[in-house]
């Protein structure tokens, strides 16, 4: 889990991952989800550099292996330290955004059921309800057809050695890690995602996201 993104665009005086939601940091939300899950083994954070401690505070005893490591000054930096910690045996990583916290844990499991029943890389996808146009500055060029296109999702899951390979061999322009899976010219497959494991990037996403962690609670009781 990469959580050492600085949050500017959410206005956040903290690293986003650790902002709260309903009182509680997005990223230990991040985290239930996956233990949920039931596919999930081995955590590895990679943490802000100067909150490692608190991290290391906020995970203990959320009934998963954690490994809190000093995250990078990039997205693709920070995942890159994460998947050097992992233990040596494991074959199937699985990279997720802390940010998109209310990820479903069907979807993690959907991803490792792919993984390990013998894909190199695949990646939760929803369709896109808006048109997209492609554009050359302010002019419209063309429309693209929409139902040949997903809004891609995380988490995204490979087998271990393919992304080890792509992180080694793709040029720095690059952040997704499927993206960099691609270049290597290696099939991505998609499961399906799910509407609520958009990621908070905005403070409206951040609205929009305590309403429906409220409904899950009275769905709940």
């Amino acid at each position: 889990m990469p959580a050492a993104g600085r949050g500017e665009r959410l206005g956040a005086n903290q690293p986003k991952a650790l902002s709260p939601l309903a009182g509680t940091p997005l990223l230990v939300h991040a985290l239930r989800a996956a233990v949920r899950s039931q596919t999930i083994d081995v955590i590895v954070v990679a943490a802000p550099a100067d909150r490692i401690d608190e991290v290391w505070a906020m995970l203990a005893g959320e009934g998963a292996s954690v490994t809190v490591v000093t995250g990078g000054e990039s997205r693709r930096a920070s995942v890159g330290a994460a998947l050097a910690a992992m233990p040596p045996e494991v074959d199937v990583v699985l990279v997720h955004d802390a940010a998109r916290c209310l990820t479903p844990p069907p979807v993690f499991a959907a991803v490792a059921a792919a993984v390990t029943a013998g894909a190199d890389a695949v990646v939760p996808a929803v369709p896109l309800a808006d048109t997209i146009k492609r554009v050359a500055g302010e002019v419209v060029v063309d429309t693209p057809d929409r139902s040949a296109l997903r809004a891609v999702q995380t988490p995204q899951g490979f087998r271990r050695a393919v992304l080890e390979q792509a992180h080694a061999a793709v040029a720095d322009d690059l952040t997704d890690d499927a993206g960099m899976v691609e270049r290597l010219g290696v099939p991505v497959r998609i499961v399906p995602g799910h509407q609520d494991a958009f990621k908070i990037t905005h403070p409206l996403d951040l609205l929009v996201a305590e309403v429906l962690l409220g409904r899950r609670t009275e769905a709940a009781t």
